[in-house]
Parts: C-alpha cells; sequence; structure tokens
C-alpha cells in the first residue's frame, strides 16, 4: 500500500483567517491584550462597515470577543482574540512557514521543465 502524497500547504489554510483584513485583526489582537474598533480600523485602513463585517465573520467562527463600553463621551467597542483564534492564527502562520520553506528548496534539474518554458511561467506562446 503506498503512502497517499503530502497535501500542499495551501491545502490547509483557513479562509477565515487567510484573508487579508482578518489575518491583520488577528495579528494585531494577538501583539495586544485587546483593541478598539478604531485603533483596528486605522491600522488596517478599513472601513467602518468593511471592519465591522471582518470583525462579525472572526466572532461567529469563534476566534474574536467583542465588549461594547465607553469611555465617558461617546461608545466604543474592543475586541480580544480567543484561545480559539490564537490556535488558528498560529496554525496559519505554521502553514505560511512550510510555504515559505517550499519555495525556498531548490528545485531538483530532473523536475525542470524541459524545451519550451513559456507554458511553465503562464505565458501563452500563441498571444
Amino acid at each position: 500500500m503506498s503512502t497517499p502524497p503530502e497535501q500542499h500547504p495551501l491545502s490547509r489554510l483557513d479562509e477565515t483567517v487567510h484573508q487579508r483584513a482578518r489575518l491583520g485583526i488577528l495579528a494585531i489582537l494577538a501583539e495586544t491584550r485587546d483593541a478598539d474598533f478604531a485603533h483596528l480600523k486605522r491600522a488596517l485602513g478599513l472601513t467602518d462597515g468593511n471592519l465591522g463585517r471582518h470583525l462579525e465573520v472572526l466572532v461567529t467562527s469563534g476566534y474574536v470577543e467583542l465588549r461594547k463600553g465607553s469611555d465617558g463621551r461617546r461608545a466604543r467597542t474592543w475586541a480580544r482574540i480567543t484561545p480559539r483564534g490564537r490556535q488558528a492564527l498560529l496554525l496559519e502562520v505554521e502553514l505560511l512557514h512550510g510555504l515559505l520553506a517550499a519555495v525556498g528548496r531548490p528545485v531538483d534539474a530532473s523536475d525542470a521543465p524541459h524545451g519550451d518554458d513559456s507554458h511553465a511561467a503562464g505565458h501563452d506562446a500563441s498571444a
């Protein structure tokens, strides 16, 4: 019985975490105890609606918790990464490390394409 081929690291990425804005939110929250909505919005260059939607996805996934309150004058929302969110972020980083290692490996000469390599680079010679 043969061993199944090893899956490429990209096949195991969590799309909820991998999306750029959500990855940014999780990374910022992993660095801090919590962050308020305004800080996340500024740091990531997102609109209120866009950030709100990404936070909603992360909350639904159990990766982030939100806390509402006020600073005396205005309502504020703080976000905090959950243990599950931290684990998902760490897995994402581990998978990206695996991808970097795979990309950095030298190509074996027997694996290199032969002849016209314009197709290997994604170029159509007839265009």
